[in-house]
């Protein structure tokens, strides 16, 4: 039987970033989501702006964006991508007493950008939870998930 080979190691078993060369540069977008439960009264207080710590999704906009800058300095092996566009949006759900996000990332190059918009909501899910614990520490952070991608080989996927 013969061993299946990773893409992500060498021939002796060795991590590798894999070599993208010779791939063709395209337009490559990705789009995430993930959501932040919380009490209605955090929420509320997230839309009063009366959290001590400040503007939580004025905060957690930029802590995103910064994140999808520096995915490569995150996950290993990643590559390091001239992201040119990255927009996170935030979504208010009173039914469900959650904060939706939405992050898309898009590039001309030779690897997607999948890594960066699930970054980006990972990292801005985070920034509501710490600039919150303090009212709440029962928050959840879910639903993180690629709801799009298009370029590449592969072709375009939908959640």
């Amino acid at each position: 039987m013969s061993k299946k080979k990773f893409s992500h190691f060498d021939d002796l078993g060795n991590p590798s970033m894999v070599d993208i060369n010779q791939k063709k540069e395209n337009k490559r977008i990705a789009i995430a989501f993930g959501k932040v439960s919380m009490k209605p009264e955090t929420l509320q207080l997230i839309l009063d702006y009366k959290i001590k710590k400040g503007d939580v999704l004025q905060v957690a906009n930029l802590a995103g964006i910064m994140a999808a800058k520096k995915t490569d300095n995150l996950i290993p092996l990643c590559h390091s991508l001239p992201i040119s566009y990255i927009k996170i949006d935030f979504q208010i759900n009173k039914n469900e007493s959650c904060i939706e996000i939405t992050a898309e990332a898009s590039l001309i190059g030779r690897t997607g950008v999948e890594m960066e918009s699930l970054t980006a909501i990972s990292v801005s899910a985070l920034t509501i939870y710490d600039m919150c614990k303090s009212v709440d520490k029962s928050m959840t952070i879910s639903s993180i998930k690629l709801k799009h991608k298009s370029g590449g080989k592969s072709g375009v996927f939908n959640a």
